[in-house]
């Protein structure tokens, strides 16, 4: 039941939903523009592209990417010198993008939402292990990065 509760998951949840609202609930609500498919299709690559560029980062630290796990490194290169969380960051933007996307505006709040569940279940909790393990170095790396952008 623990692959149940995976940020892949919840992002599939809310992607799902939000196609839902877009398809059968729609109720006369459009952000239909050609900027808006513009920013969602930069939303959908830059997630993605981050999304690669996070995982090459775990392959090359050969570290866990599972988030329950604990890692046997603490990664500070590449986009994780950026953000101390670009996968999730990633997801949130592959959400919005796709909202936008799809001309799902109430399916919009979904994004705070998944940012909750992400800070919540995955985020915190991460960190926590984190604090322990990699102590002075995780405090540094804190310091001088952003959790989220």
């Amino acid at each position: 039941m623990k692959w149940l509760d995976l940020p892949p998951v919840w992002l599939v949840l809310c992607l799902a939903l939000a196609w839902g609202q877009a398809q059968y609930y729609a109720l006369g609500l459009s952000l239909a523009h050609p900027i808006t498919f513009l920013l969602a299709g930069l939303f959908v690559g830059g997630g993605i592209v981050i999304t690669l560029l996070a995982v090459m980062e775990f392959r090359r630290h050969k570290t866990t990417i599972i988030p329950h796990e604990t890692p046997s490194a603490l990664i500070q290169s590449g986009i994780f010198g950026r953000s101390r969380n670009p996968i999730y960051l990633a997801d949130v933007l592959i959400l919005a993008g796709l909202c936008l996307w799809w001309d799902a505006v109430l399916a919009l709040v979904l994004v705070p939402l998944l940012v909750w569940v992400l800070e919540k279940r995955f985020i915190i909790p991460e960190e926590n292990r984190m604090r322990r393990e990699f102590r002075a170095d995780f405090a540094r790396y804190v310091q001088k990065t952003r959790r989220w952008v």
